[in-house]
């Protein structure tokens, strides 16, 4: 009996022990959960400080470039310089009437000063200063002197292209992007990268890098995105040329918010090594590299001088064709469709607007317009546009989000991202990821074949439609997406579009604003309404679109359009 009690109780210690081991056990993987969160927070800070640190640093160096170069040159008229057209500028530059040196620190200081209302840049590229003191080499170049800013996924050598998430940060390219080769060697300098949203989808322009950029028309609005930081710069005069990318707008929507024109050219027709995209290996929503300036003119410029063979031999997956200035001068009356509405969001008033008129100056100049509507909208938008962007059900987006903060502008687009699988199919806005890839691609090829033999029908050589606009208050571009509707087909379509500025937001179209409907009236609409409210003031444009690898004619439409409204005003 003694022995069965000394068992026993060695049982009840030996339990005990257990669960005090247990308990420690517990304690200590809870422990190092902990430390491993807080250490990976405490990373992630390290990381966004050093991007800081380096883009502060850059500045400060530029500031006291521009300081130095002041004063010893106190006659140079950085005004005059500013006010110059990129085709004024070029041609004063080629004429020697113009310096390189006092054109690029006049662009050097504006830029700093812009940057410092709106928080466009991500970083001077110091090494600008090294190319200007050889830019000689390249005086025959169409862009020679040309201070040129990039957005910031366009790759610069030793600078990191994070596309405003942490995972790519710390991670500086090994070489210039091809684009950034071909405008070294047409003489531009690049000289500043400019601002993106977290991730590129979506067109507001912020990330927990970088910060907010704002509008430069108005501060408590945002520029748009994704090349949100090149039109606040732009828009702002800090730069009179820029290049940015468009995957569903990312051109084309800042260019409306902030005033300028921005240009997509047809898929492929421009190089894309070196352009990093968030999306890799996603081909049924195609991205485009781009020009946004001032003017139509400065777009054209822009695609003449990388159109050219040092493009062709640096990316041979690029078609060797050149930039056709024939077609682009050309001045024969079009047959132009205009769309009033797709059908699927209804424009805000001073969207419609801006078409309408336009409508009028064309028709008034000897054009031929003819009501034309997109086919089957509701189709396209849910069958290729969203599932062709989540067809890895955003697993790729997801792990690029991974180790930092998620932005407030993306919060509202990406948190249902993370829901489980079983509920995403319950939500009529997120579908579950294609079993057949195949086929989406399939249907995405014959809907552009369908497109086109419909314009071939209607007989129209180019379109007239809106784009999204006017600018909009803070946080709202992650949850208003139905309206890239108007964009973001054109994508799929792999169609050239681009932007120019016509009007600018009236008392009118704000009063006209309190009665917006909408289409469905349901809760995109009502976002929307919210979204572009108290817009009076700031501008309107418009959206041109050609079939493609008929950019030059998609230009030429564009020019038409930009002349025949200046001209309405004088």
């Amino acid at each position: 009996m003694e022995k069965v009690e000394q068992f026993l109780r060695g049982v009840e210690l030996d339990n005990r022990t257990a669960a005090l081991i247990t308990a420690a056990a517990c304690g200590v993987g809870a422990l190092v959960l902990m430390v491993r969160k807080v250490t990976s927070h405490r990373e992630a800070n390290d990381k966004i400080q050093r991007a800081r640190n380096r883009r502060t640093e850059s500045l400060q160096r530029a500031e006291q470039a521009v300081l130095r170069h002041k004063e010893s040159h106190p006659t140079t008229d950085s005004a005059a310089i500013l006010k110059l057209s990129l085709s004024e500028l070029t041609k004063q530059l080629r004429e020697g009437l113009l310096n390189p040196e006092d054109v690029f620190y006049s662009y050097m200081e504006k830029t700093l000063d812009v940057h410092k209302q709106l928080n466009c840049c991500t970083g001077i590229l110091l090494e600008s200063f090294d190319q200007l003191k050889t830019i000689a080499s390249n005086k025959d170049g169409l862009l020679y002197g040309v201070p040129i800013s990039i957005k910031e996924n366009i790759a610069y050598k030793n600078h990191d292209s994070s596309c405003g998430v942490l995972i790519n940060l710390d991670q500086p390219v090994h070489k210039d992007s091809v684009l950034v080769e071909v405008l070294k060697r047409q003489g531009a300098i690049p000289f500043v990268k400019t601002n993106l949203p977290q991730g590129l989808l979506n067109y507001d322009c912020s990330n927990p890098i970088y910060g907010q950029t704002v509008n430069p028309h108005n501060l408590q609005k945002t520029s748009g995105g994704s090349s949100g930081g090149e039109g606040a710069l732009i828009g702002g005069g800090g730069s009179l040329l820029g290049l940015g990318s468009d995957i569903g707008g990312s051109i084309r929507i800042p260019a409306s918010f902030c005033g300028i024109c921005g240009f997509k050219p047809t898929a492929g027709r421009l190089s894309s090594q070196g352009v990093r995209p968030i999306y890799r290996g996603q081909k049924s929503v195609l991205s485009s590299a781009g020009p946004m300036a001032k003017d139509v003119e400065s777009l054209a410029l822009c695609m003449q001088a990388l159109l050219c063979d040092h493009m062709f031999s640096l990316d041979p997956t690029v078609p060797p064709i050149p930039f056709n200035v024939q077609i682009y001068q050309s001045s024969k009356p079009l047959r132009i469709g205009y769309v009033e509405s797709d059908g699927y969001m209804q424009p805000s008033p001073s969207m419609a607007r801006g078409i309408r008129e336009v409508k009028a100056l064309l028709e008034q100049a000897g054009h031929t317009l003819v009501p034309y509507s997109p086919l089957r909208m509701d189709y396209v938008a849910t069958e290729l546009l969203v599932k062709g962007i989540l067809a890895d059900g955003t697993t790729t987006l997801l792990q690029k989000l991974e180790g930092g903060p998620l932005d407030p502008c993306l919060r509202a687009q990406v948190i249902p991202y993370y829901l489980p699988t079983w509920l995403k199919r319950t939500l009529s806005f997120l579908l579950k990821p294609l079993v057949n890839l195949w086929k989406q691609h399939a249907a995405v090829e014959d809907y552009i074949q369908e497109t086109i033999a419909d314009w071939k029908r209607c007989n129209i050589d180019v379109l007239l439609c809106p784009v999204i606009g006017p600018a909009y208050n803070f946080l709202y571009c992650g949850k208003v997406t139905p309206i890239l509707s108007y964009t973001m087909l054109y994508n799929l379509l792999t169609f050239p579009a681009g932007v120019v500025h016509v009007s600018t937001v009236t008392a009118e179209d704000e009063e006209e604003l309190k009665h917006y409907k909408g289409i469905h009236q349901d809760h995109w609409d009502k976002l929307f309404k919210q979204a572009v409210s108290g817009g009076e003031g700031l501008p309107v444009a418009v959206q041109c679109v050609a079939l493609p690898w008929q950019d030059e004619l998609c230009l030429r439409f564009m020019k038409e359009v930009e002349q025949l409204v200046k001209q309405s005003r004088d």
